[in-house]
C-alpha cells in the first residue's frame, strides 16, 4: 500500500506578506522618526556655534582694547569676515557655519537685515553685538546670541543694527 504525504511545513504567501507589511510600517516609522532626530540635531549645532561665537568675541573684545568694533567692515569688526586682531579671529566663520547648518546661506548678513529668511546676521558697534541663524527642526525661528549673555530662539530675524536678542 502506498500513502501520500502532505508536508505542511513552511508559511504560506499570505504569511509572508502579512509580515513584510509589518515590517514596512515599523521601518516607516523608525525613518520618520530618525528625520525628527536629525532635525533637533542641526539644531543643536546652530546652537553650539553660535555659543563659541560668544566666547571667541569675548577673547576679540579683550585683544581690540575693549572694543567689538574699531572701523565697521575691517579687520577690527568681530562680525567682519577677515577679522583678526592681535591673532584673534572674529566671529564671521561660527556664525557663517550656524548658518549652512540648518542648510541656509553661507552668508552673514552684517549691516542690515538678511536678504532672505535661510541667512544668519551679524551686528555689532563698540560695546555690543548680536548674531543670529535660522534654526530647521523649529521652522520660522531663529537662534540669537548677544553680548550680554541673552541666548534665545525668536521668531524674529535679526533687524538691521540690532545689537541685542529680544
Amino acid at each position: 500500500m502506498t500513502s501520500l504525504r502532505v508536508f505542511t511545513r513552511g508559511f504560506t504567501l499570505i504569511e509572508l506578506l502579512v509580515v513584510i507589511a509589518i515590517i514596512g510600517i515599523l521601518s516607516s516609522v523608525v525613518l520618520a522618526s530618525l528625520n525628527t532626530a536629525r532635525n533637533k540635531g542641526v539644531d543643536a549645532a546652530v546652537k553650539t556655534n553660535l555659543g563659541e561665537a560668544r566666547g571667541q568675541a569675548e577673547l576679540f573684545y579683550d585683544a581690540n582694547n575693549f572694543h567689538y568694533v574699531g572701523t565697521a567692515g575691517t579687520v577690527d569688526d568681530v562680525c567682519f569676515s577677515g577679522a583678526s586682531v592681535g591673532g584673534v579671529r572674529g566671529i564671521y566663520g561660527s556664525v557663517s557655519f550656524a548658518g549652512t547648518s540648518s542648510g541656509g546661506s553661507p552668508t552673514v548678513a552684517m549691516t542690515g537685515s538678511p536678504s532672505s529668511p535661510t541667512e544668519a546676521a551679524c551686528h555689532a558697534d563698540m560695546t555690543a553685538w548680536a548674531a543670529s541663524a535660522p534654526l530647521r527642526h523649529q521652522v520660522n525661528m531663529y537662534y540669537c546670541v548677544d553680548s550680554t549673555g541673552i541666548a534665545t530662539v525668536t521668531p524674529n530675524v535679526l533687524p538691521a543694527g540690532q545689537l541685542y536678542c529680544s
